[in-house]
């Protein structure tokens, strides 16, 4: 079988399960990015339609991802607000920023099952029982680099940058980043990208390695699927074991992560942070 949906989609080629992300401008995650890879995340339970493998790319132009859909997420923390603020008695209503501090209770808890939901996805996607290659191009920053790091091994093309620029907004990553980050490279890099928000080039990727390949421009699907032929030569019962062995979900740092961001996403400097991003005119407002 294969899916085709809004933001992305999948399909069997040989033993290999492809899945395309193609939602404009730069793959934003948002609800219904979410809603389709629920999806995914469900057929991958259900065995990959039989696959061996699963590669995960991107075919928009700017990249692999640009990171959450901050207008949706900025247009729902104004809707919220507003709509507490009309429950309220008209003395209530007149206190004006005290009225919308009564809403972050109801704001934080509506957040943590969004990213309970994100989590779940990526845990399923990180603990897949087969080999997951992600291919990156452009931009992969915040939930975007998130997400590549749920797969096993990334190959990056030269154009490749990651970055996470959470901190500009008052946040931090809440896909599971550093945890997963921290898993795979040192916490000197992690608390370079996390402090300072600036991004690795797909070279330096490479030193650090984050990245297990560096390709040329419009090589890294044809690589991702050489990685994948090599992957599938052995006993799958063994793969899933070493898989198990070598990649363990760091669990109790996700839970710290989703906490933290919680706590701050009700923040002041969260909201004047997502107003000037959502007021930028520019053609890539989540540029650094």
């Amino acid at each position: 079988m294969s899916f085709t949906g809004t933001a992305l989609s999948w399909e069997r080629v040989d033993d290999a399960l492809e899945v395309r992300l193609h939602r404009e401008p730069c793959n934003e995650i948002g609800t219904t990015s979410l809603a389709e890879l629920e999806r995914l995340a469900a057929c991958v339970r259900s065995g990959a339609e039989g696959a061996r493998s699963l590669i995960l790319y991107s075919s928009m132009r700017g990249g692999f991802s640009a990171g959450a859909d901050l207008r949706e997420l900025h247009e729902g923390l104004v809707a919220r607000r507003e709509r507490w603020a009309s429950r309220m008695p008209g003395p209530v209503r007149r206190l004006g920023s005290r009225a919308g501090r009564l809403a972050n209770p109801l704001i934080r808890r509506e957040v943590r099952g969004f990213l309970e939901r994100i989590h779940r996805v990526f845990d399923t996607l990180d603990s897949a029982p087969i080999p997951t290659i992600g291919v990156v191009h452009g931009v992969c920053f915040g939930g975007g680099f998130e997400l590549a790091l749920t797969t096993d091994m990334l190959i990056a093309e030269k154009s490749a940058r990651f970055c996470f620029p959470e901190l500009r907004l008052g946040l931090v990553p809440g896909f599971g980043g550093i945890p997963r980050l921290e898993r795979d490279v040192g916490s000197a890099v992690v608390r370079d990208l996390l402090l300072t928000g600036r991004s690795l080039s797909a070279r330096r990727a490479h030193e650090v390695g984050l990245v297990s390949q560096l390709v040329p421009r419009e090589r890294g699907l044809l690589a991702a699927r050489s990685v994948a032929r090599q992957a599938v030569k052995f006993d799958r019962h063994t793969v899933t074991a070493a898989k198990a062995f070598a990649k363990r979900i760091p669990e109790a740092r996700l839970q710290e992560e989703r906490d933290t961001f919680c706590r701050l996403i009700t923040q002041p400097a969260v909201s004047r942070s997502l107003a000037r991003f959502v007021d930028d005119l520019g053609p890539t407002p989540w540029l650094p």
